[in-house]
């Protein structure tokens, strides 16, 4: 099996770093190239990606001969002229272009250069998504920059539109909380979740989310109001649904089931849950079974749920969806699953007690017991 290589290594690497320096060269011939690759290159190997992101951007700013918005002006002329021509090769972007929104957040915060750095990040963020560097104007100058945020939101490029949303998600995974309140974004939420683009309403529905772990009601209230105006699609307002209340679904919220058309109270019956072995190691399959019933017609939404403790002795439950489908009256729908017990890089396998149960519609149904042995 071919070794995974870390995204440290393939995103910002000495080729890349060689790319930097050549685009900015071939607009501002003063820049020393060949001392910006020998400097930062002597630091890169021995750090993390948010580090290599830094250095990167520290590195540009020692070498470039000018400094302020003249600097912005050599970064943004150093950019290929579109994201396409550039290579990026998804709606993400290209990791060699994110030093330089960490650039602008850097050495550009300041009220002097406030509206040049707010508009540079609306394009970088076609090269290199930029709402972690947008986050700390957002801290620093939070007026001024919702009012870009708004100008993002209706943006001509849906990659622009789609960090209005970013940038101000409640809980963005590994970036800067924002000094914000959670439903400060609402109005540019309801500019962009009918968006004809699927990466802006995935950004929607993950903002939502964020928002549903502190004011479930007010999520509720707003998918409501959304899907009553009828500007989406129903497939894309289902899966905006779906994805803002999948943390509720897990916990069980009946009003998180109801809304999504799944009865707390439906007519069902469970059978008990059945395991093919009780004994499992890490990287062993975890294969169960049982049956459902039911005696009138029934959407059901059915998850499992693994519970253990962790070393500390505290209780942890994972939740996995299994189905959603319809079951009919007097008819089993079978429900089985081959679920692979595997350590990952943030959750380690800890040998000892744990129990699966099955949960339809928010109800959780008696756990079945097993044990993971120690290696």
């Amino acid at each position: 099996m071919t070794a995974k290589v870390p995204l440290k290594e393939t995103a910002l690497n000495a080729e890349r770093i060689a790319r930097i320096g050549r685009e900015v060269r071939a607009v501002c011939p003063e820049f020393d190239a060949d001392a910006f690759v020998t400097s930062v290159m002597a630091d890169i190997p021995r750090l993390e990606l948010g580090a290599r992101i830094a250095r990167t951007s520290e590195g540009l700013h020692t070498y470039l001969p000018v400094t302020g918005s003249q600097a912005l002006d050599v970064l943004l002329r150093s950019l290929p002229p579109t994201a396409e021509a550039a290579g990026v090769p998804n709606d993400f972007g290209l990791h060699t272009y994110s030093p330089h929104s960490h650039f602008v957040a850097r050495y550009l915060r300041t009220g002097e250069y406030l509206d040049q750095a707010l508009a540079a990040l609306a394009r970088l963020t076609r090269y290199f998504s930029a709402e972690v560097a947008a986050r700390h104007f957002l801290n620093d100058f939070p007026e001024e920059t919702m009012k870009a945020v708004d100008t993002w939101a209706r943006d001509e490029d849906y990659r622009t539109r789609r960090l209005a949303s970013e940038a101000t998600r409640p809980l963005l995974p590994c970036a800067p909380r924002i000094s914000l309140p959670a439903d400060a974004a609402l109005p540019v939420l309801e500019q962009l979740y009918s968006d004809s683009s699927t990466y802006v309403r995935t950004s929607v529905a993950n903002h939502l989310h964020d928002l549903s772990d502190t004011q479930p009601d007010l999520v509720l209230t707003t998918l409501q109001r959304w899907k009553d105006s009828g500007r989406t699609a129903d497939k894309h307002f289902a899966f905006i649904a779906r994805q803002a209340l999948r943390s509720r679904l897990k916990k069980g919220w009946p009003a998180a089931y109801a809304f999504l058309g799944y009865a707390h109270d439906a007519p069902i019956d469970l059978s008990p849950l059945t395991l093919e072995r009780t004994e499992l190691a890490d990287g062993d399959t975890l294969s169960f079974s049982a049956t459902l019933t039911t005696t009138a017609a029934a959407p059901v939404h059915v998850m499992f749920v693994v519970s253990s403790t962790t070393p500390t002795g505290k209780p942890r439950e994972k939740v996995y969806l299994l189905l959603r489908a319809t079951a009919e009256p007097h008819s089993e729908l079978q429900l089985t699953k081959d679920h692979v017990l595997r350590s990952t890089a943030t959750a380690k396998l800890t040998p000892g007690a744990y129990s699966i149960a099955l949960q339809v519609n928010g109800r959780r149904f008696p756990a079945a017991a097993f044990t993971v042995l120690t290696p």
